[in-house]
């Protein structure tokens, strides 16, 4: 007799520096009409502390087991928030993946510097993008998507790539990741080597940074790919084990 699968999981977005959880809205309607619970946890890019709480009060919106998809940044917050016992499985985009010893800096510094670092500037404590900066962040969007997303990006606490936190879930939880081979802001190499570093499966595709804007498609399969290895966990076995 067949035992019987896991409740379909839910499915809570982490997005990155520059954003805010509306960077999702080419996935979340989708998802929503197949039947799952999607949500974007929106926190104030302060402090990686601040940002992994508030993804944890959101876990508590939505039902058990659920994915965790991070974008960019929000790869260092579901490594934190992914150690909760509610989450069954990681989806990195184009993202960073820091382990316990690093930072998000001290990660980005092991490749060379990509170039939307060379159009921004530290002021009043928050990190600003340049006009010109949009095109190294989302060159594959429309001129006019680009310009509504530097209209709209919100700038992150100047120190929130030095902050260390706890936990690392992707050592334990089973993790799937896209590699934006075009990427000009977390360098290609560098996504690379974490999603090797952590055993994920991984998909490359040729996107600009912000693949769930540029290629939504990509992401959706990954995450509908993700959610059905969760599903078919059998009932019963602890969510998030790594198989």
């Amino acid at each position: 007799m067949e035992k019987p699968m896991q409740a379909k999981p839910s499915i809570v977005f982490c997005h990155g520096i520059w954003a805010d959880g509306s960077c999702f809205n080419k996935v979340i309607p989708v998802l929503q009409a197949e039947g799952y619970q999607a949500m974007a946890a929106q926190y104030g890019l302060d402090t990686r502390a601040a940002d992994v709480a508030m993804v944890k009060r959101t876990l508590s919106r939505v039902s058990k087991p659920t994915l965790l998809v991070g974008h960019s940044y929000g790869g260092a917050v579901i490594t934190a928030a992914g150690t909760d016992d509610r989450v069954a499985g990681l989806v990195f985009i184009a993202a960073v993946a820091p382990d316990a010893d690093e930072t998000v800096n001290s990660q980005l510094a092991q490749f060379p510097p990509t170039e939307i670092f060379k159009r921004v500037e530290v002021a009043e404590g928050r990190v600003w993008m340049f006009p010109d900066g949009v095109k190294h962040f989302a060159g594959d969007l429309s001129e006019q998507e680009q310009q509504v997303l530097w209209a709209t990006h919100y700038a992150p606490a100047a120190d929130l790539f030095d902050q260390r936190l706890d936990g690392t879930a992707w050592k334990s939880k089973p993790s799937w990741f896209i590699r934006a081979s075009n990427d000009q802001t977390v360098h290609p190499e560098l996504q690379q080597f974490v999603a090797k570093r952590m055993g994920a499966t991984l998909t490359t595709v040729n996107s600009s940074h912000v693949v769930m804007l540029s290629k939504p498609d990509v992401v959706l399969d990954v995450i509908r790919t993700a959610a059905k290895a969760v599903q078919e966990l059998p009932a019963g076995q602890p969510v998030g084990a790594k198989r």
